[in-house]
């Protein structure tokens, strides 16, 4: 077994008075690939900055490799003192590295190198600063939160590129699909200590969940000996003294061990202020255009969305999902086509740039908006600090500026502010970032039973496939199409397509073939042509037949899909049909297939 690249040991940090890591450990192998998971504020980063060398524990020790080389990602990239992409990414190579391999890079994440650090988007930021990790091929990757502000065509790509790194690779990162394609051990951050699970993150929340299921029922044993003890010393303190003696002591040191356990933090509560039941049509568009300069944003795009829908959005930053958004709204006028908005519409939508709030706000400021300390939900007056809880803001941070929040704690906030508004249309534009996973898992169950209608963008594919009822994904030159299910459901049926036109390509193809390419000339050395066997025959004449129901087959499929509420209203339903659907196109491209063949063989015999 090679030795380890990385030890963590004994790891004690306290920001405060509150510990934060209490005997947390890592250790880091040759090719190992793991995820470090844990709430928002459970020490995941600070645990990664230590393994990386950037933060000094109070106490523990740290052990790398003095061989190994070690690349850290952090969440903000820094371009202090570099001209252009370029120059920051070469500076991450080693003294024998190739500069080919910066430029590589730089264009496989769509960057030129010519790019001045303080034009960057922040999307075009977070591919540079993967870049210059990427650069020297290190022995150990340290990536924080790596796809932040990625689109999907970029994460893909990351993901493809580190499943091909022999580096050890210690990730943390919300993204559940990412954890899940990447990860082979998974380390939970909780109450300071770090559990460790010899299973990518698939297997976590099960094992996380019996871990914390085991600890309750310790705890309610140790509940039960206390009241038996307690029970004893109100019965007397007599007989054998030092016995007597032991046992108090002993029910002290239960006590104060109950007193001490730091349980698990609490979940947010998530209650949408509902607003008045909108028109059974929340938006219809039809031949909708919109054009900036020369480029086509969205070109003859005719649908509709009706109450109760889920309409997630997709594709690479900059194809036009904050267009559509506006024009679904009615914040953009079209070029051309109209656009039809239903009646009754309540409208919240949720900026992830939190543009909105001035960092000067107090956390009960930014809620009530500076009237008073009362927030109003569902027509019940709360007061701000009780509303804070449910979000886990402690009571004491109602007075703290929002300039000092983390990047957690201000999505929450975000969050908070929106579902105060009553509403029957939600406009959520990336609202997954810097949520921790449990979070997500909350604001999926409050999204699936919310009443209204939703139009989500969003880069995350798990969160997706959990929320929408259908995608609306970009083709090219400005045109859409919407796909009934999630993001997986979108890729399959786009397969589909592709297998089917592929199919009919051929098909072209062979119609227009010159004869000249099919017959062979006297001078061209013919080969030998085997003669058509009984079965081959029996195929050719059944073949048809067999194409011909398959295309029934996929028809009949086809037209129950087309049903836009099947998704949400029977699930079971979409995803046994959709499964049918792929299997059909199978065999009907395979069938096509042999009959070309055996169609071939045939001429070349008859000739």
């Amino acid at each position: 077994m090679a030795p380890p690249l990385l030890t963590l040991k004994d790891i004690h940090l306290t920001f405060g008075g509150t510990p934060l890591l209490e005997g947390a450990e890592l250790t880091v192998a040759p090719g190992d690939r793991i995820c470090l998971v844990g709430r928002n504020g459970s020490g995941k980063s600070t645990l990664l900055k230590i393994a990386a060398g950037l933060v000094e524990p109070d106490k523990g020790t740290r052990f790398a490799h003095p061989n190994a080389s070690v690349r850290y990602l952090p969440q903000e990239a820094d371009f202090t003192g570099y001209e252009t992409t370029r120059a920051y990414v070469e500076a991450g190579l080693g003294p024998t590295d190739d500069d080919y391999l910066a430029q590589y890079l730089l264009q496989e994440l769509s960057l030129t190198g010519d790019e001045k650090p303080d034009t960057l988007s922040g999307g075009e930021a977070r591919r540079a600063a993967l870049a210059r990790v990427l650069v020297a091929k290190p022995d150990v990757l340290m990536l924080d939160e790596p796809t932040n502000h990625l689109d999907l065509p970029a994460i893909e790509w990351l993901e493809s590129e580190l499943k091909g790194l022999r580096s050890a690779i210690i990730v943390i990162s919300h993204d559940r699909r990412f954890l899940e394609t990447l990860s082979r051990s998974t380390v939970w951050i909780d109450r300071g200590k770090a559990r460790r699970l010899e299973e990518g993150f698939g297997a976590f929340e099960d094992w996380r969940d019996k871990v914390l299921e085991e600890e309750e029922n310790e705890r309610h044993k140790l509940d039960r000996k206390i009241v038996r003890e307690d029970q004893w010393m109100h019965g007397g303190v007599t007989g054998r003294r030092k016995r007597n003696v032991r046992r108090v002591r002993e029910l002290k040191a239960m006590r104060k061990s109950v007193r001490e356990q730091r349980h698990v933090q609490g979940n947010v509560r998530f209650d949408a202020a509902e607003g008045g039941l909108s028109g059974r049509l929340v938006v219809e568009t039809k031949a909708v255009s919109k054009s900036y300069g020369e480029t086509p944003i969205v070109k003859d795009l005719s649908l509709r969305v009706m109450r109760g829908d889920r309409l997630g959005l997709v594709g690479p930053n900059g194809a036009g999902k904050t267009t559509i958004l506006k024009l679904l709204t009615g914040a953009l006028e079209p070029d051309a086509g109209t656009i039809r908005l239903g009646t009754n519409l309540e409208l919240v939508a949720l900026d992830q740039r939190r543009d909105e709030l001035d960092p000067n706000w107090t956390v009960a400021q930014a809620l009530t908006g500076g009237r008073g300390d009362q927030v109003v939900i569902n027509g019940k007056a709360r007061h701000v600090a009780s509303y804070m809880k449910d979000f886990l803001f402690q009571p004491e941070q109602r007075l703290t500026p929002l300039r000092v929040l983390s990047g957690g704690e201000r999505a929450r906030l975000m969050l908070a502010r929106a579902l105060a508004k009553p509403s029957n249309l939600l406009v959520l534009d990336e609202p997954t970032n810097d949520l921790d996973l449990e979070t997500l898992d909350l604001m999926q169950e409050l999204l699936a039973d919310y009443p209204g209608t939703v139009l989500l963008v969003s880069h995350d594919r798990d969160f997706l496939d959990r929320v929408v009822t259908s995608v609306l994904a970009p083709d090219a030159n400005g045109k859409w199409t919407e796909y009934a299910g999630g993001y997986s459901d979108m890729l399959t049926q786009r397969k589909g397509d592709a297998m089917k036109k592929a199919s009919a390509d051929r098909d072209s193809e062979d119609d227009n073939r010159d004869v000249t390419d099919t017959v062979p000339t006297a001078s061209a050395s013919t080969p030998t042509t085997r003669k058509l066997s009984f079965k081959d025959k029996h195929a050719l004449e059944t073949l048809p037949g067999e194409i011909k129901k398959l295309e029934t087959e996929i028809e009949r499929l086809g037209s129950i899909l087309a049903d836009t509420e099947l998704f949400a209203r029977d699930r079971k339903t979409f995803d046994a049909t959709t499964a049918k659907l792929n299997a059909a196109q199978e065999k009907l491209e395979a069938a096509e297939l042999r009959w070309l063949e055996l169609e071939e063989l045939r001429s070349g015999v008859d000739a």
